[in-house]
Formats: C-alpha cells, structure tokens, sequence
C-alpha cells in the first residue's frame, strides 16, 4: 500500500488526494513525527515539503512530481489526456495553480489573525488575487474542451485553492471578482467524485485550522 506523508490542512496534500481517489488508489496518511522541518524527516526528504510519497523503496515528494509518477504507475483512470498538445494543456494549468493562484491567495495567511484582518496591504492582495483568477479566466478559454472531458493532473489543486478563498473572503472582506470561466469551470470540478468526496473530507481540518486562529 501506498503511504503518504501529509499534514491535515495542507493544501498540497489535499491536491494529492483528490489524484488519489480520482485513480481509486489505497493509500495510508502519516504526519512526520516531529514535524516536516525535523532532522529525522528532512534526512529522507531533503526539501522538508509535505506531501510526500513512499511507494515501495521509492520516496518521491512534491504533489506534482508524485501526480505525475502516479499516473505513470498507476496507468487508469488517467490523470493526463491522450494527445501531447493536451497534456501541455493539462500541465500549464497545473503550473499556473502552483506558481500563480496558490501564492496570490498563500499571501493571505500572515493577515488571517483578527488584529491582521484590516491591514493596509490587503486591497493590493486582492487586487493580485483577481489578476491571477482573470488570467486564469482566459487561459480557460484558450483550452474549453480539455477541462470538459475528465479530471486531469492540472485540475487537481485549483478546488482546494477556491475553498480558501471563499474562507477568507468575508472576514478578510475581500473584494473577489470570480470570471465567468472561472466559475464555470469551478462547477464542473464540484460535480467531479474525487473533489466532492476530498472536499468533505477536507473541510473539517480547513475550519479547524482557521478557528484556531480566530478568522471567523
């Protein structure tokens, strides 16, 4: 069985599951004993990131390099299209969740503390936030058929990354303008088994780690 190394509320390891359940994988969870910045953890994965994969001797971290070796071992269902052109597709939008949207909404997290949540920075942070959602809006519609056919590699983080901001939206009173691509797309997702079923499960862990720091 596989085993993975996870956090409860990390994003990341969240996006890793819904691949997993979406390939009807058996995994096994386990937090690293005494964090993932310990010596111990750090002396197996050199990056000290969360998720991490052990796959027999193999530890493999990262969520899309362990997503796209999944997909490689695991051949069915697929989380990459069939044609080349289309899994360029599928692997730009997996970039831009990972290296444009997640780090427009992660620039939240310092400010989610009550006597941070009307900081003069946040407008600028929102203002980002629906730059990337209108790009995103755009790239969207350069490709309408791709996301259409079946959950792929590149949708696997964006319904994790949507229910953050929805969390931080009205306490943070976030001026968020969602494309109509965007929420689109965003509906289809929601209808998808492995991000309904993730969502779920996901959700309990995401409300207790933001009223643990008193946003809502």
């Amino acid at each position: 069985m596989l085993t993975v190394y996870t956090s409860p509320e990390s994003l990341y390891c969240a996006k890793l599951r819904v691949g997993l359940r979406h390939k009807r994988l058996d995994w096994q969870e386990t937090e690293p004993s005494d964090g993932c910045g310990s010596e111990d953890y750090q002396a197996r994965v050199p990056s000290g990131t969360l998720p991490a994969l052990l796959d027999g001797d193999l530890l493999l971290a990262d969520s899309e390099a362990i997503l796209e070796y999944l997909d490689e071992q695991y051949p069915e269902p697929a989380l990459l299209p069939g044609t080349p052109a289309e899994r360029a597709q599928a692997r730009e939008r997996a970039r831009f969740h990972d290296t444009r949207l997640e780090p427009a909404l992660r620039a939240f997290f310092p400010y989610v503390k009550p006597e941070q949540q009307h900081a003069d920075a946040l407008p600028r942070l929102c203002d980002m936030l629906n730059l990337r959602l209108d790009q995103f809006g755009r790239l969207l519609e350069l490709s309408p058929v791709l996301w259409g056919k079946g959950l792929t590699i590149g949708d696997c983080g964006f319904p994790i990354t949507f229910a953050w901001i929805d969390v931080f939206s009205h306490p943070l009173s976030l001026d968020v303008v969602w494309p109509e691509p965007v929420t689109a797309y965003r509906t289809w997702l929601a209808e998808q088994p492995a991000v309904e079923a993730e969502l779920a499960a996901y959700r309990p862990h995401m409300m207790d780690w933001v009223n643990g720091r008193g946003v809502l």
